[in-house]
């Protein structure tokens, strides 16, 4: 049934460690059904509820999945193998556009900011037991969440959007436990939620969001939570509009329970209004990072929710990081404070190289996608194919792979700082690459 593998082990921890070894190896792959539980204890000559237990554990960490009588198998993507690890090298001499970096031009510089926090901090020490977060920071990031008609809530923060999703639904939910997600999504999140032990439930997107009847199969279905995009959706460029929000929030009505989480880490980028679905459920979390407009370097994420799941997540953080540094907080804020960073000029300029890459590819026949962001999605009827001519003829793209479930196949552009002969020779690339779209829509 293995294939030559042999699992190891005399107690649950040990043949958990030795199946999740293989699987990190390459030894066991992806879809590889495992013995069932009973043959495996007289195998090892252990009890079987020893066996059941390890494998309890590898559904938790998600290596694997269980289906009934069709026993256990290593999941399709499992926690050690991420989808980051889907990419294409990019040799030299080849443009990439996979990446889905900002331009490091239009990124605000740092030296000032993090010498006026110095200069703070070498006058008096930020020590253990003080505030975790920045009065200065706290009072900016809530003024722009009122302006962008997020309810009222405590704050924390975290290491990113992702640190902040991941304590969320770690504070909530239990492994098993079924997410709502974004089909095509982010990567990194479709990596998370079974590495959490969780199960994923994908709801489709098109240009106005996650479409509301997915949302509600999903939620009729037993999914605990849902992560929404609201601009800049990775990798479609989706932003909730007023209509479809109005939508969500009619179907999250008749789920109250549902743990809403929201991650707006296009804030800075986006020319296009928030529209916000906070407030519907019992709890909710609404999370706005600073990677895309200021550096993904800097690793801050403002949370804010309702004061279950910001308390949760605020004491959780304080027994492992404690707190994100000040020092960081207050160039954050100085950032903030002196508007160094022209917000609408970077978001028009973000726009001018979407609608330009968008434009020449019409003309040529092929569908394209990106009302938001930093990224093209591009349908494709062959995403190995297109992605491989791409490379042979000089470009790097993104393979569709990284980011899908059950959505149709498509390649990811990244715009960020794309020139305009560069956008003319791409169009032209993709053309011969991927030809018209077989059909209309992404999902």
């Amino acid at each position: 049934m293995l294939e030559g593998y042999r699992i190891e082990g005399r107690r649950a921890a040990e043949i958990a460690a030795s199946v999740e070894r293989a699987v990190g190896a390459g030894e066991l792959a992806p879809g590889q059904l495992l013995p069932p539980m009973r043959e495996l204890a007289l195998e090892l000559g252990v009890n079987p509820n020893t066996v059941a237990a390890a494998y309890r554990t590898l559904r938790e960490r998600g290596v694997i999945e269980t289906a009934g009588r069709r026993g256990s198998r290593v999941r399709s993507k499992p926690a050690t193998t991420g989808r980051e690890y889907i990419r294409v090298a990019v040799p030299a001499g080849v443009r990439d556009v996979a990446n889905g970096n900002p331009d490091p031009a239009l990124l605000p510089p740092l030296t000032p900011a993090f010498a006026a926090a110095a200069e703070r901090a070498d006058r008096a020490p930020v020590l253990y037991g003080e505030a975790t977060v920045d009065p200065e920071l706290a009072r900016l990031a809530r003024a722009a969440l009122d302006v962008d008609g997020v309810p009222a809530g405590p704050l924390a923060l975290a290491c990113g959007s992702l640190d902040v999703i991941e304590r969320v639904l770690a504070a909530h939910l239990k492994p098993g436990d079924t997410v709502a997600v974004e089909d095509p999504g982010w990567g990194s999140l479709l990596d998370l939620i079974p590495a959490l032990g969780l199960r994923t439930a994908p709801v489709g997107v098109d240009d106005e969001g996650p479409r509301a009847d997915d949302v509600r199969r999903a939620l009729e279905s037993g999914a605990r939570a849902l992560i929404v995009t609201d601009r800049a959706q990775n990798p479609t460029g989706a932003s909730v509009t007023a209509a479809r929000a109005r939508a969500l929030r009619s179907v999250l009505q008749e789920h109250p329970e549902t743990l809403l989480i929201e991650d707006d880490h296009g804030h800075g980028i986006v020319d296009l209004p928030l529209h916000p679905l906070a407030g519907v459920t019992r709890h909710w979390a609404f999370v706005r990072s600073v990677a895309k407009a200021y550096g993904p370097d800097l690793r801050l994420a403002v949370l804010t929710g309702d004061e279950t799941t910001v308390d949760r997540v605020h004491g959780r953080h304080r027994l492992g990081p404690g707190w994100v540094s000040h020092i960081t907080q207050r160039a954050v804020a100085h950032l903030w404070s002196t508007g160094v960073l022209d917000t609408a000029k970077v978001a028009t300029e973000y726009r001018t190289r979407r609608d330009r890459l968008i434009e020449a590819l019409a003309a040529r026949g092929v569908e394209a996608h990106g009302r938001t962001g930093l990224n093209v999605w591009i349908p494709v009827p062959d995403e190995t194919g297109a992605v491989a001519r791409l490379l042979h003829a000089g470009w790097a793209v993104a393979p569709g792979a990284r980011f899908r479930m059950s959505a149709p196949q498509g390649i990811r552009v990244t715009v960020a700082a794309l020139t305009g002969e560069e956008t003319v020779r791409l169009a032209d690339a993709v053309a011969a690459a991927v030809g018209p779209a077989p059909s209309p829509g992404y999902v």
